[in-house]
Protein backbone atom coordinates (compact mmCIF):
# COMPACT_ATOMS: atom_id res chain seq x y z
CA UNK A 1 0.00 0.00 0.00
CA UNK A 2 2.53 2.46 1.19
CA UNK A 3 4.31 1.79 -2.50
CA UNK A 4 1.06 2.78 -4.83
CA UNK A 5 0.91 5.70 -2.37
CA UNK A 6 4.20 6.70 -2.67
CA UNK A 7 4.32 5.87 -6.49
CA UNK A 8 0.96 8.46 -6.91
CA UNK A 9 3.37 11.07 -5.17
CA UNK A 10 5.97 10.80 -7.34
CA UNK A 11 3.64 11.11 -9.99
CA UNK A 12 2.16 13.80 -8.89
CA UNK A 13 4.98 15.47 -8.29
CA UNK A 14 6.44 15.27 -11.66
CA UNK A 15 2.72 16.45 -12.78
CA UNK A 16 3.22 19.45 -11.03
CA UNK A 17 6.77 20.04 -12.00
CA UNK A 18 5.97 19.62 -15.71
CA UNK A 19 2.90 21.90 -15.47
CA UNK A 20 5.06 24.47 -13.50
CA UNK A 21 7.44 24.53 -16.44
CA UNK A 22 4.86 24.78 -19.39
CA UNK A 23 3.70 27.74 -17.22
CA UNK A 24 7.12 29.79 -16.42
CA UNK A 25 7.37 29.01 -20.77
CA UNK A 26 3.86 30.85 -21.97
CA UNK A 27 4.55 33.84 -19.13
CA UNK A 28 8.18 34.29 -19.98
CA UNK A 29 6.94 34.77 -24.14
CA UNK A 30 4.38 37.78 -24.24
CA UNK A 31 1.79 37.48 -26.88
CA UNK A 32 2.15 39.49 -29.74
CA UNK A 33 -0.33 41.56 -31.44
CA UNK A 34 -0.69 42.90 -34.97
CA UNK A 35 -2.83 43.94 -37.88
CA UNK A 36 -2.91 42.58 -41.88
CA UNK A 37 -1.54 45.10 -43.45
CA UNK A 38 -1.59 43.30 -46.64
CA UNK A 39 -2.37 40.17 -48.34
CA UNK A 40 -0.22 39.59 -51.63
CA UNK A 41 -1.11 38.17 -54.53
CA UNK A 42 0.17 34.27 -53.54
CA UNK A 43 -2.25 34.87 -50.36
CA UNK A 44 0.59 35.66 -47.86
CA UNK A 45 -0.40 37.85 -44.90
CA UNK A 46 1.96 40.80 -44.17
CA UNK A 47 1.84 41.91 -40.15
CA UNK A 48 2.43 45.02 -38.61
CA UNK A 49 4.59 42.52 -36.10
CA UNK A 50 8.18 43.43 -36.45
CA UNK A 51 11.57 41.68 -36.14
CA UNK A 52 12.48 43.77 -33.29
CA UNK A 53 9.03 42.78 -31.69
CA UNK A 54 9.72 39.14 -31.80
CA UNK A 55 13.27 39.16 -31.16
CA UNK A 56 12.56 41.31 -27.91
CA UNK A 57 9.68 38.70 -26.71
CA UNK A 58 12.36 36.17 -26.87
CA UNK A 59 11.12 34.37 -30.32
CA UNK A 60 13.53 32.80 -32.57
CA UNK A 61 13.34 30.38 -35.65
CA UNK A 62 12.60 27.05 -34.94
CA UNK A 63 10.32 28.11 -32.24
CA UNK A 64 6.35 26.67 -33.00
CA UNK A 65 4.02 29.56 -32.46
CA UNK A 66 0.06 29.93 -32.38
CA UNK A 67 -1.77 31.95 -34.51
CA UNK A 68 -4.64 33.22 -33.71
CA UNK A 69 -7.26 36.08 -35.38
CA UNK A 70 -11.24 35.96 -34.41
CA UNK A 71 -12.19 32.10 -34.81
CA UNK A 72 -9.09 31.23 -36.34
CA UNK A 73 -6.67 29.16 -34.89
CA UNK A 74 -3.28 27.05 -36.05
CA UNK A 75 0.11 26.55 -34.47
CA UNK A 76 3.32 26.94 -37.29
CA UNK A 77 6.90 27.08 -36.93
CA UNK A 78 8.43 30.16 -37.18
CA UNK A 79 10.83 30.82 -39.84
CA UNK A 80 12.75 33.04 -42.53
CA UNK A 81 11.54 31.87 -45.82
CA UNK A 82 8.30 29.66 -47.18
CA UNK A 83 10.64 26.58 -47.89
CA UNK A 84 11.26 26.15 -44.60
CA UNK A 85 8.51 23.87 -44.33
CA UNK A 86 6.56 21.58 -46.39
CA UNK A 87 4.77 21.98 -49.23
CA UNK A 88 0.98 22.82 -47.88
CA UNK A 89 2.59 23.48 -44.79
CA UNK A 90 1.99 26.87 -42.64
CA UNK A 91 4.60 29.20 -41.72
CA UNK A 92 5.42 32.44 -39.94
CA UNK A 93 7.99 34.29 -41.98
CA UNK A 94 9.90 36.74 -39.69
CA UNK A 95 12.64 38.02 -42.79
CA UNK A 96 14.03 40.80 -40.80
CA UNK A 97 11.27 43.82 -40.85
CA UNK A 98 8.10 42.77 -40.34
CA UNK A 99 6.43 39.21 -39.90
CA UNK A 100 4.22 37.33 -42.79
CA UNK A 101 1.97 34.31 -42.52
CA UNK A 102 1.85 31.90 -45.82
CA UNK A 103 1.16 28.69 -46.60
CA UNK A 104 4.33 27.09 -48.47
CA UNK A 105 2.82 26.79 -52.23
CA UNK A 106 -0.86 27.91 -50.75
CA UNK A 107 -2.91 30.62 -50.49
CA UNK A 108 -3.32 31.41 -46.89
CA UNK A 109 -6.14 34.22 -46.95
CA UNK A 110 -8.43 31.98 -48.93
CA UNK A 111 -8.07 28.96 -46.27
CA UNK A 112 -7.90 30.86 -43.02
CA UNK A 113 -10.42 33.61 -44.22
CA UNK A 114 -7.88 36.34 -42.55
CA UNK A 115 -8.29 39.42 -44.51
CA UNK A 116 -6.46 42.89 -44.52
CA UNK A 117 -7.53 44.88 -41.10
CA UNK A 118 -7.75 42.01 -39.43
CA UNK A 119 -6.45 41.74 -35.88
CA UNK A 120 -3.76 38.69 -35.45
CA UNK A 121 -1.89 37.68 -32.35
CA UNK A 122 1.15 34.96 -32.10
CA UNK A 123 1.58 33.26 -29.18
CA UNK A 124 4.13 30.55 -28.00
CA UNK A 125 3.32 27.47 -28.14
CA UNK A 126 6.81 25.39 -28.09
CA UNK A 127 10.26 27.05 -27.66
CA UNK A 128 12.45 25.33 -30.13
CA UNK A 129 9.90 22.65 -31.50
CA UNK A 130 10.52 23.14 -35.09
CA UNK A 131 14.61 23.82 -34.30
CA UNK A 132 15.71 20.35 -36.23
CA UNK A 133 13.75 20.66 -38.95
CA UNK A 134 14.31 24.39 -39.86
CA UNK A 135 17.99 23.20 -39.90
CA UNK A 136 17.54 20.60 -42.38
CA UNK A 137 14.81 22.37 -44.36
CA UNK A 138 16.50 26.10 -44.13
CA UNK A 139 18.21 27.33 -47.29
CA UNK A 140 20.92 30.22 -47.66
CA UNK A 141 22.60 31.88 -50.74
CA UNK A 142 24.18 34.84 -51.78
CA UNK A 143 23.68 37.10 -54.80
CA UNK A 144 27.06 37.69 -56.08
CA UNK A 145 27.52 36.17 -58.96
CA UNK A 146 31.42 35.55 -58.33
CA UNK A 147 30.19 32.84 -55.49
CA UNK A 148 28.59 30.40 -58.59
CA UNK A 149 30.72 28.29 -60.88
CA UNK A 150 29.40 30.08 -64.13
CA UNK A 151 26.56 32.27 -65.43
CA UNK A 152 23.65 29.74 -65.88
CA UNK A 153 24.09 27.69 -62.53
CA UNK A 154 24.20 31.40 -61.31
CA UNK A 155 20.55 32.57 -63.08
CA UNK A 156 19.24 29.03 -63.05
CA UNK A 157 19.14 28.62 -66.96
CA UNK A 158 19.54 25.51 -68.51
CA UNK A 159 17.92 23.22 -71.18
CA UNK A 160 15.82 20.50 -70.16
CA UNK A 161 15.95 17.24 -71.97
CA UNK A 162 14.56 14.75 -69.21
CA UNK A 163 12.43 11.76 -71.04
CA UNK A 164 12.21 11.90 -75.01
CA UNK A 165 12.34 16.08 -74.55
CA UNK A 166 14.56 17.11 -78.07
CA UNK A 167 17.66 19.07 -77.15
CA UNK A 168 17.14 23.01 -78.09
CA UNK A 169 13.08 22.71 -77.81
CA UNK A 170 12.98 23.52 -74.25
CA UNK A 171 14.61 25.95 -71.86
CA UNK A 172 14.18 27.23 -67.66
CA UNK A 173 15.76 30.02 -65.78
CA UNK A 174 15.30 32.76 -63.21
CA UNK A 175 13.62 36.14 -64.49
CA UNK A 176 15.51 37.93 -67.41
CA UNK A 177 12.81 40.83 -66.06
CA UNK A 178 13.12 41.11 -62.57
CA UNK A 179 15.76 43.68 -62.31
CA UNK A 180 17.84 41.62 -59.65
CA UNK A 181 21.86 40.24 -60.21
CA UNK A 182 20.62 37.71 -62.00
CA UNK A 183 18.41 39.04 -64.36
CA UNK A 184 20.96 40.11 -66.81
CA UNK A 185 22.69 37.14 -67.09
CA UNK A 186 19.30 34.51 -67.63
CA UNK A 187 18.95 37.76 -70.70
CA UNK A 188 21.91 37.35 -71.99
CA UNK A 189 22.17 33.13 -71.52
CA UNK A 190 18.38 33.43 -73.35
CA UNK A 191 19.79 35.53 -76.70
CA UNK A 192 22.28 32.71 -76.85
CA UNK A 193 20.25 30.21 -76.29
CA UNK A 194 17.90 31.77 -79.24
CA UNK A 195 14.66 31.20 -77.79
CA UNK A 196 12.16 32.39 -80.22
CA UNK A 197 9.02 31.87 -77.03
CA UNK A 198 8.78 32.85 -73.60
CA UNK A 199 6.43 31.45 -70.89
CA UNK A 200 6.47 34.27 -67.87
CA UNK A 201 4.79 32.61 -65.09
CA UNK A 202 5.01 35.42 -62.72
CA UNK A 203 4.43 38.74 -64.20
CA UNK A 204 1.66 40.92 -64.91
CA UNK A 205 1.94 42.75 -68.62
CA UNK A 206 2.62 45.93 -66.23
CA UNK A 207 5.59 44.46 -64.07
CA UNK A 208 7.28 42.98 -67.01
CA UNK A 209 7.24 46.01 -69.03
CA UNK A 210 9.26 47.05 -65.95
CA UNK A 211 12.10 44.70 -66.36
CA UNK A 212 12.95 45.34 -69.85
CA UNK A 213 14.82 48.49 -70.13
CA UNK A 214 18.11 46.38 -69.36
CA UNK A 215 16.65 43.17 -71.46
CA UNK A 216 17.42 43.61 -74.47
CA UNK A 217 17.16 39.94 -75.90
CA UNK A 218 13.63 40.15 -73.88
CA UNK A 219 12.13 43.04 -75.11
CA UNK A 220 13.01 41.77 -78.80
CA UNK A 221 10.60 38.86 -78.00
CA UNK A 222 8.12 40.95 -76.37
CA UNK A 223 8.19 43.50 -79.14
CA UNK A 224 7.62 40.47 -81.62
CA UNK A 225 4.04 38.98 -79.46
CA UNK A 226 6.34 35.85 -78.65
CA UNK A 227 6.17 36.36 -74.34
CA UNK A 228 2.91 35.77 -72.28
CA UNK A 229 2.64 37.17 -68.68
CA UNK A 230 0.01 34.52 -66.59
CA UNK A 231 1.06 36.55 -63.69
CA UNK A 232 0.27 32.93 -61.69
CA UNK A 233 0.61 32.57 -57.42
CA UNK A 234 1.78 29.04 -56.01
CA UNK A 235 -1.42 27.48 -55.65
CA UNK A 236 -1.02 24.77 -58.72
CA UNK A 237 -4.66 23.38 -57.99
CA UNK A 238 -6.19 26.62 -57.80
CA UNK A 239 -8.97 27.65 -60.37
CA UNK A 240 -6.60 30.75 -61.32
CA UNK A 241 -3.78 28.51 -61.83
CA UNK A 242 -4.91 25.73 -64.03
CA UNK A 243 -6.67 28.80 -65.91
CA UNK A 244 -3.57 30.63 -66.76
CA UNK A 245 -1.40 27.13 -66.90
CA UNK A 246 -4.20 26.63 -69.72
CA UNK A 247 -3.22 29.89 -71.59
CA UNK A 248 0.28 29.76 -71.15
CA UNK A 249 0.05 26.02 -73.10
CA UNK A 250 -1.84 27.26 -76.09
CA UNK A 251 0.32 30.03 -76.46
CA UNK A 252 3.09 27.45 -76.74
CA UNK A 253 1.12 25.68 -79.44
CA UNK A 254 0.84 28.64 -81.03
CA UNK A 255 4.46 29.73 -81.62
CA UNK A 256 8.05 28.35 -82.41
CA UNK A 257 10.46 26.67 -80.14
CA UNK A 258 13.21 26.92 -78.62
CA UNK A 259 10.50 27.59 -75.73
CA UNK A 260 11.69 29.64 -72.05
CA UNK A 261 9.66 28.77 -69.01
CA UNK A 262 10.39 31.32 -66.42
CA UNK A 263 9.08 32.65 -63.06
CA UNK A 264 11.19 34.97 -60.65
CA UNK A 265 13.64 32.30 -59.53
CA UNK A 266 12.69 29.43 -62.26
CA UNK A 267 12.67 27.17 -59.05
CA UNK A 268 9.28 26.35 -57.90
CA UNK A 269 6.25 27.86 -60.34
CA UNK A 270 8.67 26.73 -63.40
CA UNK A 271 9.67 23.73 -62.01
CA UNK A 272 6.22 22.65 -61.19
CA UNK A 273 5.27 23.67 -65.06
CA UNK A 274 8.28 22.23 -66.75
CA UNK A 275 8.16 18.73 -64.51
CA UNK A 276 4.31 18.42 -66.50
CA UNK A 277 5.89 18.91 -69.62
CA UNK A 278 8.99 16.05 -68.81
CA UNK A 279 6.17 13.67 -67.99
CA UNK A 280 3.88 13.67 -71.02
CA UNK A 281 7.14 13.59 -72.66
CA UNK A 282 8.00 10.48 -70.98
CA UNK A 283 10.54 11.52 -68.23
CA UNK A 284 11.10 8.88 -65.05
CA UNK A 285 10.44 10.43 -61.35
CA UNK A 286 13.91 9.91 -61.11
CA UNK A 287 14.46 12.34 -64.03
CA UNK A 288 11.90 14.43 -62.82
CA UNK A 289 13.27 14.75 -59.31
CA UNK A 290 16.96 15.27 -60.67
CA UNK A 291 15.87 18.55 -63.16
CA UNK A 292 13.47 19.86 -59.86
CA UNK A 293 16.51 19.57 -57.25
CA UNK A 294 19.23 21.22 -59.71
CA UNK A 295 17.41 24.65 -59.13
CA UNK A 296 17.96 23.86 -55.85
CA UNK A 297 21.86 22.48 -56.46
CA UNK A 298 22.22 25.75 -58.07
CA UNK A 299 20.87 28.45 -55.73
CA UNK A 300 22.05 26.67 -52.17
CA UNK A 301 24.44 24.17 -52.98
CA UNK A 302 21.73 21.00 -51.99
CA UNK A 303 23.64 18.15 -52.51
CA UNK A 304 22.34 14.58 -52.83
CA UNK A 305 22.40 11.71 -50.42
CA UNK A 306 21.38 14.31 -48.08
CA UNK A 307 18.18 15.00 -45.09
CA UNK A 308 17.62 18.44 -47.28
CA UNK A 309 17.70 17.10 -50.72
CA UNK A 310 15.62 14.04 -49.86
CA UNK A 311 13.25 16.29 -48.16
CA UNK A 312 13.29 19.44 -50.76
CA UNK A 313 12.54 16.41 -53.28
CA UNK A 314 9.75 15.21 -51.52
CA UNK A 315 8.23 18.45 -52.91
CA UNK A 316 8.15 17.63 -56.77
CA UNK A 317 6.80 13.68 -56.24
CA UNK A 318 4.25 14.81 -53.28
CA UNK A 319 2.90 17.60 -55.88
CA UNK A 320 2.19 14.08 -58.67
CA UNK A 321 0.21 12.60 -55.87
CA UNK A 322 -1.53 15.64 -55.28
CA UNK A 323 -2.13 15.82 -58.83
CA UNK A 324 -3.54 11.98 -58.96
CA UNK A 325 -5.35 12.68 -55.93
CA UNK A 326 -3.67 9.48 -54.08
CA UNK A 327 -0.75 7.57 -54.53
CA UNK A 328 0.36 6.10 -57.77
CA UNK A 329 3.01 3.85 -58.99
CA UNK A 330 5.97 6.31 -60.41
CA UNK A 331 5.96 4.27 -63.91
CA UNK A 332 2.35 5.99 -63.91
CA UNK A 333 3.43 9.57 -63.88
CA UNK A 334 3.42 10.35 -67.16
CA UNK A 335 -0.57 9.07 -66.96
CA UNK A 336 -1.08 11.32 -64.64
CA UNK A 337 0.08 14.18 -66.02
CA UNK A 338 -1.79 14.31 -68.82
CA UNK A 339 -4.78 13.44 -67.04
CA UNK A 340 -4.17 16.60 -65.26
CA UNK A 341 -3.72 18.46 -68.33
CA UNK A 342 -7.05 17.06 -69.65
CA UNK A 343 -9.48 16.68 -66.67
CA UNK A 344 -8.02 19.74 -64.85
CA UNK A 345 -6.12 22.35 -67.20
CA UNK A 346 -8.69 21.99 -69.40
CA UNK A 347 -6.91 20.79 -72.71
CA UNK A 348 -7.99 18.40 -75.33
CA UNK A 349 -6.04 14.94 -75.93
CA UNK A 350 -5.04 16.36 -79.20
CA UNK A 351 -3.72 19.30 -77.71
CA UNK A 352 -1.81 17.14 -75.25
CA UNK A 353 -0.51 15.52 -78.18
CA UNK A 354 0.42 18.50 -79.97
CA UNK A 355 2.58 19.56 -76.92
CA UNK A 356 4.45 15.96 -77.12
CA UNK A 357 5.05 16.72 -80.73
CA UNK A 358 6.31 20.30 -80.86
CA UNK A 359 8.81 18.97 -77.74
CA UNK A 360 10.35 15.43 -79.00
CA UNK A 361 9.71 15.27 -82.55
Amino acid sequence: MRRTVNYIFVLLLAFLVLSSCATVQTEEYPELSGTVVAVSKYGNAATSITHEEIAAAGYEVGDIVLITSGDYSASAPLGTSYSDVDRSSLVVVDDGSFVEIAINYGDFSSESGIAEGDVVTISMADKGGYADEYMIRHLVRTDNRDDYSSDEVFANFREVTAGNIKAGRLYRSCSPVRGDARAVYADTLLGKAGIKTVINLADSEESMMEGLVEAPNYKALVDGSHVIALNMGVDFFSEDFTEKLYEGLKFMLANPSPYLIHCNEGKDRAGMVTATLEAICGATMDEIVEDYMTSYENYYGTEKGTEQYDAIAQIIIDFFVDMNGRPFPFDSVSLVARNYLINTVGLTESEVDSLVSILTE
